[in-house]
């Protein structure tokens, strides 16, 4: 298994949490970073956040700066996406992306779907 795999998806009302994984080998999370980016109904995957693999670096987009927050387990080869204060336009497939170049990712998981209810 190469490809990220993520988990912790599903139903959550307005206001609550969810936290979504994201595991793979080491080698498939290389030696840049790991991003989260999603893709609503009917519009363009965009970034969500990123974290270099050291840890040293974290980006998140204007959309959940300070609702997400984004962390990385070395020992579980897991990356982890804390999402509070969820909204209905939150609501999208949530993918992990790996190794990033330049922003772009090289390996891509299936997704997981987030549903926010209002």
């Amino acid at each position: 298994q190469v490809q990220p795999v993520e988990s912790g998806g599903g139903l959550v009302q307005a206001g609550g949490s969810l936290r979504l994984s994201c595991t793979a080998p080491v080698r498939t999370f290389g030696s840049t970073g790991v991003g989260w980016f999603r893709q609503a109904p009917g519009k363009d995957r965009e970034f969500v956040a990123s974290i270099s693999w050291s840890g040293g670096s974290i980006d998140y987009a204007d959309s959940v700066k300070g609702r997400a927050t984004i962390s990385r387990d070395i020992a579980k080869s897991t990356v982890y996406l804390q999402m509070n204060s969820l909204r209905p336009e939150d609501t999208a497939v949530y993918y992990c992306g790996a190794d990033l170049i330049k922003g772009t990712p090289r390996y891509w998981g299936q997704g997981t779907q987030v549903t926010v209810s209002s």
